[in-house]
Formats: C-alpha cells, sequence, structure tokens
C-alpha cells in the first residue's frame, strides 16, 4: 500500500503525508490506496490495452464535443459522458474515485480541475470550460481533457487557451527516450512564463495503466526536488499543464473537497493527453477521432485548439 512519504495518489506532487493521508485516515479508506510500486514499463500487451483504452477515451470526447455550448448545463454533460461510457461495455473511472460523485470532471473559467457537474450549473457564451475524462476499458485507463471556448470569447481568454494547448503540445514534444522527466516541465514553464501566464503547480500528470495514478508524478513547473526518472520506451503517463491568466496559487472548495479555483479569481484552462514513450519519442494514445481523421501531428504552434 501507499506510505507515507509517497506521493499522493491525488496527482498533487505532495508526499501522502503532507496531502490526503489524514483524510483516506478518516474515512477508513486504506482499501482504495494505490500500491506502493507500480511497474514503470509496459509489456507490449499492456500496451495494447493502454491504446484501446486511449482510442475509447479520445472517441468519448469527441461524441461529447457538440454538446459543450451555451445553454447546457454541466450535469446533462455529465450524464451523456456516464451513458455512452456504459453503453459501449466500460467503466467512467471518476465516479466513486475516493468519493468524487460524477462522471466526468467539468471546469468552467477560475476552477482550474475537479469541477463537480450540477444541474443548476449553466455554461454561457464567453465562458472557457475544461471536460476531464478518464475511462477504464478491460481493467486499463485513459485519461484526457480540452478546454472548450463558448461563443464570443474574450481576447485574454482566447490567449490562454491558445498558449495551454501549445504548453501541452511542447511538453509532449519534450518526450524522448534517455531524456529525464524533467524536461517536460523544462518545454512548459519558461514558455508559459514568456506570455505572462502562469503553472499551477499543485496538481501534475501522473503516471497512468492499471491503476489512474501510478508511481511517479509529471511536474509541468521546474521542481528541484522531483524524482530523477529517466524515461525509457514502454511508459506511460499524463502531460496535462494547467495554466492560469493569474498567479498559480490554488484553494479547495472546503464544502465539496473537490473543487479547485484558482486563489486571485483569474481564468484556468487545461489540456491533457495520455502518452506512451516509444524508441523515438512519444505516441499520443488519446488522440480523438476528429485528430486521426485529419492526420494531424501535433507539434509547437499547432492549431488544433483553436
Amino acid at each position: 500500500m501507499i506510505e507515507r512519504n509517497d506521493l499522493c495518489w491525488c496527482g498533487s506532487g505532495k508526499k501522502y503525508k503532507k496531502c490526503h493521508l489524514f483524510e483516506d485516515l478518516k474515512k477508513n479508506a486504506s482499501k482504495k490506496l494505490v500500491p506502493k510500486k507500480n511497474r514503470l514499463i509496459k509489456t507490449g500487451l499492456e500496451i495494447e490495452k493502454m491504446r484501446k483504452a486511449g482510442a475509447f477515451n479520445g472517441e468519448l470526447l469527441d461524441y461529447i464535443r457538440p454538446f459543450v455550448k451555451a445553454g447546457v448545463s454541466t450535469e446533462y454533460l455529465d450524464t451523456l459522458v456516464h451513458q455512452y461510457t456504459i453503453k459501449h461495455g466500460h467503466t467512467p473511472a471518476c465516479l466513486g474515485y475516493h468519493g468524487y460523485p460524477k462522471s466526468a470532471c467539468i471546469s468552467r473559467n477560475n476552477i482550474v480541475c475537479h469541477g463537480i457537474p450540477s444541474p443548476d450549473e449553466f455554461l454561457e457564451d464567453g465562458d472557457i470550460v475544461n471536460v476531464d475524462l478518464t475511462t477504464i476499458v478491460d481493467g486499463y485507463y485513459a485519461d484526457s481533457s480540452e478546454t472548450f471556448m463558448i461563443g464570443g470569447v474574450s481576447e485574454k481568454a482566447r490567449q490562454l487557451v491558445d498558449i495551454t494547448a501549445q504548453a501541452l503540445i511542447r511538453g509532449i514534444d519534450a518526450v524522448k527516450p534517455g531524456v529525464p522527466l524533467q524536461a517536460v516541465a523544462e518545454a512548459i514553464e519558461p514558455f508559459v512564463k514568456s506570455k505572462g501566464c502562469s503553472v499551477v503547480q499543485q496538481y501534475t500528470g501522473h503516471g497512468i495503466g492499471k491503476t489512474f495514478h501510478e508511481h511517479f508524478s509529471v511536474f509541468h513547473h521546474i521542481e528541484p526536488d522531483s524524482e530523477s526518472i529517466i524515461l525509457e520506451p514502454g511508459m506511460t503517463f499524463t502531460v496535462e499543464p494547467m495554466i492560469n491568466l493569474g498567479h498559480y496559487a490554488v484553494i479547495t472548495d472546503r464544502k465539496d473537497g473537490w473543487t479547485v479555483r484558482t486563489r486571485d479569481g483569474s481564468l484556468s484552462a487545461q489540456f491533457e493527453h495520455t502518452i506512451l514513450v516509444t524508441e523515438s519519442g512519444a505516441e499520443i494514445l488519446t488522440l480523438t477521432p476528429m485528430q486521426r481523421e485529419l492526420n494531424v501531428r501535433l507539434k509547437v504552434g499547432d492549431t488544433l485548439y483553436k
């Protein structure tokens, strides 16, 4: 089981003892904790299963895309995600995960992550909204998200979304066998800072496979104390920078225990893919059918998300 000095299961990048340890003890949830160690290198069979999970997760994101528009409740989007996933014989990974009550995380405007869908929350013209989906397919997890712009968004909001999409692409482009995992952060943070924005530090990417959050965290900011992991073919993890228009500091809602907002009320955006380290670079496992059909190769400056 996870130990006090291991990284927390939530992906915050903090040690477990400084994050969810006491909360989990209170809930008597030790049976839900992730194993201490997960093999970092996937076998050929595991990679094929990860590809299937990623393909469905991408399909799910394209499915929900036309429904993400003004006037729609976030609860309605969550219902569609849940029904589509179950209909295809798969499992919404978020539902029930450490008590999370919904099948998707939907985060509007100044909500950084873990926004809980609600029948009382409706998308409005000018919003930016992140839809974060994680699916279990035949025992393997895939995780991806996209920030959508609803109607006539402000120029600052549009720029933030563009910067965040480019940050994701830069992070993925930095992935190559033989380089340190820290290369992802080194590709993202200086670029984001040069645009006058900030990288959220409290939440990170993570290893992924047979469990939602595997052994290591993927920092998007340069963290001197991060683990010295050297990338090897067969590793799978998420790259998911959360970028704030203002300061990187965030706060978690005390009532629901999940919703994370920017401390200064500024806008926040996020994009995410699950990737596989290959012999030559990175394979994006969660590309959507739309992306594959267009034969789009993600690269710095790509306009895919605009």
